[in-house]
């Protein structure tokens, strides 16, 4: 079973490996690689993500914040 991990305290300069767009999900894939994704990438690619076996840190909370 994969976790969510910690926050990781992602910031503005970390961006979309898809579009460019500020990140606010970390993937790191069993492989050792990682990927970041804004929330629309992240939601879009999570099922398969975890199916994977990656670990997320989702930070998209953050949103509802601002």
């Amino acid at each position: 079973m994969t976790a969510t991990l910690a926050t990781e305290n992602l910031t503005a300069a970390d961006r979309c490996d898809r579009c460019g767009a500020q990140a606010y999900l970390l993937v790191r894939l069993p492989s050792g690689g990682e990927l970041y994704f804004c929330a629309h990438h992240g939601r879009e690619h999570e099922d398969t993500l975890r199916e994977s076996g990656a670990d997320i840190v989702d930070e998209s909370s953050r949103l509802a914040s601002s």
